[in-house]
């Protein structure tokens, strides 16, 4: 099992709206792709520099099917977020072995 972490450090004025928009549009939008079999969002609870951080995790059988999504699917998603909160956040993304 393969575990796609996408981290976000946001600006708190945004930070109620993008939970929203993440919960009630684009999550479920990763989804319904069929790449993934289970997603969660979570909120870090040691956060620096006033910021509010959450990580949306998104579960997969391989790294392959990942590695399809991020070229079928990521860029036209990532491009919506981008044009809802552009300049108000900074994402870094990791792909984790689910070991035990």
């Amino acid at each position: 099992m393969i575990l796609y972490n996408v981290t976000t450090s946001l600006d708190p004025e945004i930070a109620e709206q993008w939970v929203t928009y993440m919960r009630d549009t684009h999550m479920p939008e990763v989804m319904a792709t069929g790449f993934f079999v289970r997603s969660q969002l979570c909120r870090l609870l040691n956060e620096e520099d006033d910021g509010i951080t959450y990580a949306a995790q998104y579960y997969c059988v391989s790294l392959e099917q990942l590695e399809e999504y991020q070229n079928v699917a990521a860029p036209a998603l990532r491009k919506d977020i981008e044009r809802q909160f552009g300049g108000r956040y900074a994402s870094f993304r990791t792909m984790l072995e689910v070991v035990s």
